[in-house]
């Protein structure tokens, strides 16, 4: 059976109107900020004519969403509509199905990524061990087994309830194999020429100031050794201590 169609509309005048509501839609439609006109032009849902453009689109696009959040089908008018649907694929032609095709356009993105780290910023998405597609899973389908328990009450349940939970552990058992995947995939980017000329001038200067040590330290002198009389000149006063010999007294003329 087909999810009821909510229609909203810009009129000629500039006001808003949705048509189509049953009772829950008509309360998701009060609660964005519509209001209700049953008369004989029949029921329907309608937005002050004073509106802005802001506050139109605001309001009709959150109405919007939480039809769409409850599975009803809505058509908008485009400047209305702040998330507009997927384009259909061909197993899903009324795009009812979300999340798989968020998922899909992941695959997409990591198809067409040019580099190591775009494709790791869509496996991340994925595996991210807080809040990727794979720990979200593997939480639904333990929730679904609980949930077995919860709405049986024949008890018959228990076959089922333990193929979500068999699968939820796999799921988990999977998400520690993959717990730094995308992180590994990050580090097959080759560095960057900045990155590739900072560390070949670090290299450099490890390696200069390396040099550097080594002459300082052969051109040390020790200091037992400092004042040693140099090798042939054995008993050789330093130069800077041999007394000079002082000038010839005058004689005077007898």
């Amino acid at each position: 059976m087909p999810e009821p169609l909510i229609t909203i509309a810009i009129k000629p005048s500039g006001r808003v109107s949705a048509r189509g509501a049953d009772a829950l839609a008509a309360t998701l439609l009060r609660r964005a900020g519509f209001t209700e006109i049953n008369d004989w032009h029949g029921l329907r849902h309608r937005m002050p004519l004073a509106s802005s453009s802001d506050e139109r689109a605001a309001v009709a696009g959150y109405a919007a969403q939480m039809l769409r959040a409850a599975r009803y089908r809505v058509d908008i008018d485009p400047q209305l509509d702040p998330d507009p649907p997927q384009a259909p694929t061909p197993t899903d032609p009324l795009g009812r199905y979300a999340v798989g095709r968020a998922v899909l356009d992941l695959t997409d993105q990591l198809n067409a990524a040019a580099t190591a780290g775009q494709a790791a910023d869509a496996l991340d998405q994925i595996l991210d061990p807080a809040d990727g597609v794979l720990i979200r899973l593997q939480e639904t389908l333990e929730a679904a087994a609980e949930k077995c328990n919860d709405v049986d009450e024949d008890g018959n349940s228990f076959e089922l309830s333990d193929r979500f939970t068999a699968a939820s552990e796999q799921l988990t058992q999977i998400g520690h194999d993959l717990d730094s995947a995308a992180f590994n995939f990050r580090a097959l980017e080759p560095a960057a020429p900045t990155q590739q000329s900072e560390e070949r001038s670090r290299q450099a200067q490890v390696a200069t100031y390396g040099g550097t040590a080594v002459t300082t330290a052969a051109r040390a002198t020790s200091p037992a050794t400092r004042d040693a009389p140099a090798s042939g000149r054995q008993g050789a006063a330093p130069s800077s201590t041999v007394a000079q010999p002082g000038p010839e007294p005058t004689r005077r003329a007898r």
